[in-house]
């Protein structure tokens, strides 16, 4: 159980931090603050993705309770409006637990009036129960209450402004009402056990985001009322509410309820279930959300992410089902950087996200002995992609006559692409182009052909002596070029070229100080030995290192960002020039405990290193953690409150210095 306090939910300016999450496994996801007060256009009750994972649509912003004792009003919603914060609802909030459900606590006079969300598992369906407790006198009190359910009905990115082309007329049965909001939008089912409905169909104006307005964007929204729902707890002491894209019965809700907390319970403790919420369908496989609230499934994040959130948490079998997808999307040697959110076409736009494919592929067959299924299924995708990369692909993704694997072309009418991870752009210019041979796209080739060469073995094809001669040439050149030994570390590109071309630079060593390096010592199959991964990571400790992962650039060089705010340009700016990413504290981890031979000395000192992501996720992060914190102290949490990779990679580093 996760537990937060009066002392914490009565503090408006900590609670606006702390953001809660349920999703659904279909892309769709339920999430809030813990006051229930709104901060981003993301929050809300149902989010539903109606071609999973993608084409999201907020529906049902949120729930307005009011609860009446003996003719006595409390307002228990949180807004905030231009000036003013109303309701104030926080000020009697007792508490608030994931156990297993987001669950909120009010204490209001001498009862208590608990609510509970859920969402139910593949389905675009979200349940909110409440339950009254009052004893002793508190029990022969009149006990009313008024829920008012606020609709957005927006794509997820957008944001509801009053209109005239709101359809106020909805059906009502006993105990359900049917909206359809729109001409040609999802219709929303609510189910309820309310003792009346009553009409009404209001806007509420001016609700305002504040982390879209610290974000530099639109900040305020309108939502419409379209009903009151009226429960008597004296007759009965339980009321729930569902919002669906199907129809429900009410009547449904206990078995709702105990089929999801039976399936959470087979998934395992909370790493596991934290793990679990990034776990999606696609098609009628599985794939991996990036990052809620705004993220698809990336295919670069996804293969990264794989073997922390599921072989590490026992799930092998949506492993599978994974890998299996992506193969299918294999084209020109690359996998999809990118799903766009409307169906469109893929966007094959990442040198990496095919080579993180190798090394997530190892790592299930290495954990399940399942040679079969790779050489059935698999084995044909990881050929195509190292002929592709062999005889050149996509923007200018080849092997060079060194061994070395170039990417990156020079940019056409001012834009241009960012193939690596660090893939921010402003404009359409990418900040860190990276063009030319980056180390750990080097790293991940040595390591793609290491596996191959492996698999051939097993395979007896014939073929592992290729692979075994591509992979020594790329080590031999990889050592022969990368070591920088003025500052006893590796060079981030050699064969730089300049973004502009009309540059007069040409080929050069970039010498920044990224984590990138950090890769060629981490992999199952690294470039370099011992000695000169202690001397790496001396550098990278002492320039990059900080609580909660590494900084992307070193604060002594001169194009250092070390906040990451402001708005899109101002932060893109600085994603990838001082920000620190927790996903590389795991492989820097691993390249630490390795190093050092995996003795008790240096397991204590990793741990350590982990520590502090450990305490933020149980604390601040409500079970994840985010994309990204500031470079400079105290380290501010940004970017999406959950990222799949920072929590994959803790996990995965964890276990295996644990």
């Amino acid at each position: 159980m996760l537990y937060v306090g009066a002392d914490v939910c009565r503090n408006p300016e900590i609670a606006a931090h702390r953001e809660w999450w349920e999703t659904n496994g279909l892309g769709g996801f339920s999430s809030s603050t813990i006051t229930g007060l709104n901060t981003r256009r993301y929050h809300g009750l149902l989010c539903a993705a109606i071609q999973p994972p993608s084409q999201r649509y907020m529906l049902l912003s949120k729930l307005e309770e009011t609860l009446i004792l003996d003719g006595i009003r409390y307002d228990l919603g949180v807004n905030q409006y231009p000036g003013s914060v109303h309701p104030t609802g926080f000020e009697f909030q007792n508490s608030f637990r994931i156990d297993p459900f987001p669950t909120f606590a009010w204490g209001v006079e001498d009862v208590e009036l608990t609510k509970s969300i859920f969402l139910v598992h593949e389905s675009n369906t979200v349940v909110v129960e409440y339950f009254l407790r009052a004893q002793g006198p508190a029990a022969k009190r009149d006990v009313k209450m008024e829920v008012r359910p606020l609709l957005a009905c927006r794509g997820y990115h957008e944001l509801s402004h009053a209109n005239n082309f709101w359809r106020a007329e909805y059906e009502v049965a006993e105990g359900r009402v049917v909206l359809t909001p729109y001409e040609r939008f999802p219709s929303l089912h609510i189910a309820h056990d309310a003792v009346e409905v009553e009409r009404s169909g209001y806007w509420y104006y001016n609700f305002e985001y504040a982390e879209e307005r610290r974000r530099g964007l639109d900040f305020r929204e309108d939502l419409f009322q379209p009903m009151v729902l009226h429960f008597d707890l004296n007759a009965r002491p339980r009321a729930a509410v569902i919002a669906s894209l199907e129809p429900r019965d009410i009547a449904s809700v206990p078995e709702l309820r105990n089929a999801e907390v039976v399936r959470r319970k087979t998934i395992g403790g909370k790493l596991a279930l934290a793990a679990d919420q990034f776990v999606v369908k696609r098609g009628n496989r599985h794939s991996i959300i990036a990052g809620y609230p705004w993220f698809a499934d990336w295919g670069r994040d996804t293969m990264v992410s794989v073997p922390g959130l599921t072989l590490s948490t026992a799930r092998s079998a949506v492993a599978r089902e994974i890998l299996e997808e992506f193969s299918n999307w294999i084209s020109e040697g690359m996998l999809p950087n990118y799903f766009p959110d409307h169906g469109e076409q893929p966007e094959y736009n990442s040198v990496d996200s095919a080579l993180w494919y190798f090394e997530a592929v190892r790592a299930y067959v290495e954990l399940t002995g399942d040679y079969k299924w790779l050489f059935e299924r698999i084995f044909t995708g990881l050929e195509e992609i190292v002929k592709a990369y062999i005889r050149g692909t996509r923007y200018g993704i080849r092997l060079d006559t060194d061994g070395l694997l170039h990417s990156g072309e020079r940019p056409v009418g001012g834009t241009g692409v960012a193939l690596t991870w660090m893939d921010a752009r402003v404009n359409g210019v990418p900040v860190t182009p990276r063009m030319g041979k980056p180390v750990e796209i080097q790293a991940l080739w040595y390591n793609a052909l290491r596996i191959m060469e492996a698999f051939s073995v097993r395979q007896e094809n014939g073929r592992k002596g290729l692979y075994s001669s591509l992979a020594d040439a790329t080590r031999d050149s990889f050592q022969a070029r990368f070591w920088n030994g003025s500052l006893n570390c590796l060079f981030d590109v050699v064969d730089a070229e300049a973004a502009d071309p009309t540059s007069n630079q040409g080929l050069t060593a970039d010498a920044s100080i990224r984590p990138n390096q950090v890769f060629a010592v981490s992999m199952t199959h690294k470039l370099l030995g011992p000695a000169a991964a202690r001397d790496l990571l001396e550098v990278v400790e002492r320039e990059l290192l900080t609580p909660f992962g590494l900084r992307t650039l070193s604060p002594k060089d001169p194009q250092y960002r070390g906040r990451y705010e402001g708005d899109a340009v101002s932060r893109d700016s600085a994603y990838h020039q001082g920000t620190v990413w927790p996903w590389l504290m795991g492989p820097f981890v691993l390249a630490y405990f390795d190093a050092h031979g995996r003795d008790a000395a240096a397991r204590q000192k990793c741990l350590q290193w982990l520590s502090p992501l450990r305490e933020y996720r149980t604390s601040d992060g409500m079970n994840q953690l985010p994309e990204v914190f500031d470079g400079d102290p105290p380290h501010r949490a940004g970017g999406c409150p959950a990222q799949a990779w920072s929590l994959a990679l803790i996990i995965q580093s964890f276990l295996t210095v644990y």
